[in-house]
C-alpha cells in the first residue's frame, strides 16, 4: 500500500534483519504543524501501514531460506514502495547466530540496491535513545513507545516486527 509522497511526506520501511524471522514495519510520515494535527484527525504525523515478519523454517537449507528472504523482500518493496528503509545495525549476539544474521542482512542490502532504495542504519542503543530517551531501555519500554507513537492499543507482535517499527520511527525522528 503506497501512499503519494511529497517533500513533507515519506514512507519508511523498518527492517530487523534475521534468518529465522526478518521483522518489517512500514509507516507513512507527514511533517504537519501541530495545530493541523489537532484540527484534523486524519492528518496524524505518523500512520502505521503494515508490519510482520518474513519467516524461514529452521530445517530448510540456508540457501533456500535466503532465497525466501530475497523473494519476499522484493515483493514487500514493490507493495510498500518506501522512500527510505531503516535497518537495525548488525549487533553480535551469539557467534553461531552471527554469521546467519549477516547472511540475511547481505540479502537485504542486495535487494535494496536492486530497487535503488536509500537506507539508513541505527544501532539498538540509538533506537532505544530515540524512542525512550534512554539508550539502555529494555524491550518493553521500546514496545510501549512504539505503541504510543502509533496509537496502538497493544504492543505489535511478534517482537521482530515491533523492533522493525521502532527502527522506522527512529528514522522519522532523526529526520533522515
Amino acid at each position: 500500500m503506497a501512499l503519494s509522497t511529497s517533500p513533507s511526506e515519506q514512507t519508511i520501511l523498518g527492517i530487523d534483519p534475521g534468518l529465522a524471522q526478518l521483522g518489517f514495519g512500514s509507516i507513512h510520515c507527514r511533517n504537519v504543524p501541530l495545530t493541523s494535527v489537532s484540527a484534523q484527525s486524519d492528518q496524524k504525523p505518523v500512520q502505521l501501514l503494515d508490519f510482520g515478519v518474513i519467516e524461514t523454517p529452521k530445517k530448510t537449507p540456508i540457501g533456500q531460506r535466503l532465497a525466501t528472504i530475497y523473494d519476499d523482500l522484493h515483493t514487500l518493496l514493490t507493495e510498500i514502495q518506501p522512500d527510505l528503509v531503516a535497518i537495525e545495525k548488525f549487533f553480535f549476539y551469539r557467534m553461531s547466530n552471527t554469521i546467519l544474521v549477516a547472511q540475511a542482512r547481505g540479502v537485504v542490502l542486495l535487494v535494496l540496491a536492486q530497487h535503488d532504495v536509500p537506507y539508513v542504519e541505527f544501532t539498538p542503543a540509538q533506537v532505544k535513545q530515540a524512542l525512550t530517551g534512554y539508550g539502555n531501555a529494555d524491550k518493553r519500554e521500546v514496545q510501549a513507545a512504539v505503541a504510543r507513537e502509533l496509537e496502538l492499543e497493544q504492543y505489535p507482535k511478534p517482537d521482530d516486527a515491533a523492533d522493525a517499527l521502532a527502527v522506522a520511527l527512529t528514522a522519522w525522528f532523526s529526520g533522515t
